[in-house]
């Protein structure tokens, strides 16, 4: 039996018996409701949501469960000549998704920013036969086990020409952003960059919901990683997160800020 959690979307292969908590919410990064540990299943959630697409620019899509569920971030598709990758990951996989990812091409990839958006991922990998790739620094925090994950050590993997991986840290040990060196050079940052509601900043957190900041080291280091990377566009996590240009000068800048409030 897959039980998943209605806070964060996290699936566990827990047998008849519903968990007695989730893992990812008792951590401090999250948060358990007031109202108590709530349980769903991958059936129920198809019942009650469709995925909503969306084309940011050729080859970029995006895919958003309404009405929202667990956490609410959104998924990327991206297609390219090697084949399909799947930046970030969502709990709603029903069979329009299955069809529509099939006739685009399948997935070649996988790719999941942090432990917060790993949801239903073994699910997804196993529809398509493609391997997940997580950072081996946050390996704990997979709850359910799968022939088809890859842990990556390091700072950078490429996963196909001109797409590659890169730990940028901060929110999790393994954070993971995605770099995209195309015509219009893009970064795919989940919540590992907040992009803020005016689109002209972003923000660097341990517990967004909580909200704990990281040390100023930490987020100096951050835009140390950032600044070695070719980026002009970034989209975030969530509906309307998108920076169009000017995207590393916000980063960059937004670092300073952040910094200069803590000291």
């Amino acid at each position: 039996m897959i039980h998943i959690c209605a806070t964060c979307g996290t699936s566990y292969e827990s047998g008849a018996a519903q968990p007695i908590h989730c893992a990812i919410c008792t951590d401090e990064r999250q948060y358990v409701p007031r109202s108590g540990q709530k349980w769903t299943y991958r059936e129920q959630i198809a019942a009650q949501h469709n995925n909503r697409w969306r084309e940011h620019r050729p080859g970029l899509l995006s895919i958003e469960t309404t009405p929202r569920f667990a956490i609410g971030q959104r998924a990327f598709l991206l297609t390219t000549p090697a084949g399909n990758i799947l930046w970030d990951c969502i709990a709603n996989l029903d069979s329009a998704t299955i069809r529509l990812v099939t006739a685009l091409g399948g997935l070649h990839a996988i790719a999941v920013s942090h432990p917060h958006y790993y949801t239903t991922m073994q699910d997804w990998s196993a529809a398509f036969g493609a391997p997940v790739f997580l950072h081996a620094a946050d390996r704990e925090w997979v709850m359910r086990p799968s022939p088809h994950l890859r842990f990556w050590e390091g700072e950078t993997l490429e996963l196909a020409d001109g797409v590659r991986l890169v730990r940028l840290g901060g929110h999790f040990p393994g954070g993971t952003v995605l770099q995209l060196n195309r015509a219009d050079k893009t970064l795919l940052v989940g919540d590992i960059l907040q992009i803020t509601p005016g689109g002209d900043a972003v923000s660097f957190m341990w517990s967004y919901p909580n909200m704990l900041p990281l040390s100023a080291v930490t987020v100096d280091g951050i835009a140390d990683r950032v600044e070695r990377l070719d980026f002009d566009r970034m989209y975030g996590a969530f509906t309307y997160q998108n920076i169009e240009a000017g995207a590393k000068a916000i980063v960059l800048r937004s670092a300073e800020r952040y910094i200069s409030h803590l000291n």
